[in-house]
């Protein structure tokens, strides 16, 4: 089979591998679709978090496929049936599973290598974090499971209810499904800021009340115009940057919540005002990943459309244009996810 993996910053070969054969509790399955994120092109791009991921890897995270073959042991799953796995699988027996944070777990395994013709996805995967795709439901859009059950992770622990109003940094993918789920839970305003015209322009057909172009506005001054110079209620950073995790804090209220969303590089850190935490009563967090649970409700409002997918979808490219697919996504930052169909 044909399968990318990734050496190193910029060094992403495609090379030619056995197909896998399953073990005991495992199944192989035919990788339908894999979307691109912005962990991949994080990683593509940068050194990466290492207990995350230990290069040379297996390379992509966000598929969709067939079963295609079982191994001995298996049960619910068969030859034929629509599947989908998260990238990781939690023990459940830690002191971070045992207290619910799953997404924290101490002993996670991890699963790459979407863009491949086939995937094995190991025993622990199909007991706690694997799910049958609805009929119907295009593989490429069910793909998309991962990044919005991080989403929601972030949107329910930073608190979003009815009346709120959510300012969003960034109007890639993730910015676009924040928007999505804030509404979903109930936010009055929807306010999304970015550079590129075209991501904001999505934005708005899915939903986003106002759109910034930080080219020809400042966010911080159209958040506090929006909301009679309070600030929002909550503030979602989703770019990844250490200057717009400290611009994040410039557009939220007194009292009000700032989720720090994107990852920034490694080593990097932040500057916070002290008086707006401590007289302002600023909460500022962060969320990583997501839980077994998260998962299982994102394939869900996938399917049924709650939360709409199809416009992250911007182009559709085979296996062995994987170097172009990266190429663009870092220097041209056209598309906002491609479908790699192998």
């Amino acid at each position: 089979m044909l399968t990318a993996v990734l050496y190193g910053p910029g060094d992403l070969r495609l090379e030619e591998r056995p197909i896998p054969e399953p073990g005991p509790g495992e199944v192989v399955a035919r990788v339908r679709a894999a979307t691109t994120c912005g962990t991949d092109v994080k990683m593509f791009t940068r050194p990466y978090v290492s207990s995350v991921i230990r290069l040379p890897s297996p390379f992509g995270h966000e598929w969709a496929g067939e079963v295609v073959a079982v191994g001995p042991g298996v049960e619910g799953w068969q030859i034929g049936d629509r599947i989908r796995a998260g990238n990781s699988a939690p023990c459940l027996t830690c002191r971070f599973c045992r207290r619910g944070l799953q997404n924290l777990c101490e002993n996670r395994m991890w699963l790459w290598g979407a863009f491949s013709e086939y995937i094995r996805v190991p025993e622990r995967f199909l007991k706690v974090n694997a799910q049958k795709i609805p009929d119907g439901l295009p593989y490429e859009e069910a793909a998309i499971t991962e990044p919005l059950a991080c989403v929601l992770h972030g949107a329910v622990k930073a608190g979003i209810r009815p009346g709120n109003v959510v300012a969003i940094i960034g109007s890639g993918p993730i910015g676009i499904l924040h928007a999505q789920v804030a509404k979903h839970l109930g936010a009055v305003k929807v306010i999304i800021c970015d550079l590129i015209e075209d991501r904001l322009r999505i934005a708005r057909s899915v939903g986003a009340d106002v759109a910034v172009n930080v080219r020809e506005e400042d966010p911080a001054d159209v958040v506090k115009a929006e909301t009679d110079g309070l600030g929002a209620d909550v503030v979602i950073e989703a770019v990844g940057t250490p200057k717009t995790w400290e611009k994040a804090f410039e557009l939220v209220r007194k009292g009000g919540t700032v989720l720090e969303f994107g990852g920034c590089p490694p080593g990097t850190t932040i500057t916070v005002n002290t008086e707006l935490l401590h007289y302002g009563e600023v909460t500022v967090m962060g969320a990583f990943h997501a839980t077994p649970r998260d998962f299982e409700v994102a394939l869900s409002m996938i399917a049924s459309r709650t939360v709409d997918v199809r416009p992250l979808i911007t182009s559709r490219r085979p296996l062995e244009d994987i170097h172009e697919v990266f190429r663009s996504l870092v220097e041209e930052k056209k598309d906002l996810k491609v479908a790699i169909i192998p």
